[in-house]
């Protein structure tokens, strides 16, 4: 069984339009290499360019935030559920 991967309206068009897809890493980090390899520019908006993710965008396995887990070398594995979403500010 893979790890389902919840795909934010905003970057649904990176993706060919999928809101879920399914991966089999080990790890988060290893979830947006996969999903940068089969939908080039994804990972751009996702991580910055020394690989950590984005302070606009806010990554959950199963509900839990990755910043309070081990981040991007949090462990994945099948059946688990992975949420992309991006960080909003307002007043």
């Amino acid at each position: 069984m893979p790890v389902a991967i919840r795909i934010p309206p905003t970057l649904r068009r990176y993706c060919d339009g999928a809101d879920l897809l399914h991966v089999q890493p080990d790890t988060v980090a290893g979830a947006i290499d996969q999903l940068h390899r089969r939908f080039h520019g994804i990972r751009d908006r996702i991580v910055d360019e020394t690989g950590k993710v984005r302070g606009s965008v806010l990554v959950y396995v199963n509900e839990e935030d990755i910043r309070f887990l081990q981040e991007q070398r949090t462990p994945l594995k099948p059946g688990d559920e992975v949420s992309i979403i991006p960080a909003f500010a307002g007043g």
